[in-house]
């Protein structure tokens, strides 16, 4: 799997992050503090990261800052992503199942190592819901992307 990986700073969970995806053998393409030479700014190497799923570039992404909050806001900004702010492996879990996220957003701050590998073994493992609600709210989700793309 291609994923895209954003980060503000290049912090030891950001690091461990990168060599995690690559050991479970996917392809990494990183953004932001992670590439030298782009925007480290937050709202800028998640915008990026985002755009590659929306744009089918990569088939996920991965968006880091301090608490994760900005990176999950900012890649939520682009249509056609579903950015859930994990900070335990149930919620990554939940997020893959009922909401089909697409964007796994983490914060670099109370990220450990073994959390962290906890809450990709979690992401990995999930997939989408085929329950009727499940895929009734997902929808909604994207009629809201394109309400904000046409306007009222």
């Amino acid at each position: 799997m291609r994923i895209s990986v954003s980060s503000d700073m290049v912090e030891p969970v950001a690091r461990a992050l990168v060599a995690g995806l690559r050991d479970r053998g996917h392809e990494v393409v990183a953004h932001g503090a992670l590439r030298p030479g782009d925007d480290p700014q937050w709202a800028a190497c998640s915008q990026a990261a985002a755009r590659d799923v929306a744009e089918g570039r990569s088939d996920q992404a991965v968006v880091c800052c301090w608490t994760g909050t900005g990176a999950s806001i900012a890649a939520n900004k682009v249509p056609g992503i579903r950015a859930a702010l994990c900070t335990d492996a149930y919620t990554a879990d939940g997020a893959r199942r009922w909401n089909d996220a697409n964007v796994l957003a983490l914060g670099l701050r109370l990220t450990s190592e073994p959390l962290l590998n906890e809450i990709l073994d979690a992401w990995f493992a999930g997939s989408p819901s085929e329950d009727a609600e499940d895929r009734e709210n997902v929808a909604r989700v994207g009629c809201l992307d394109h309400a904000r793309t046409t306007g009222p």
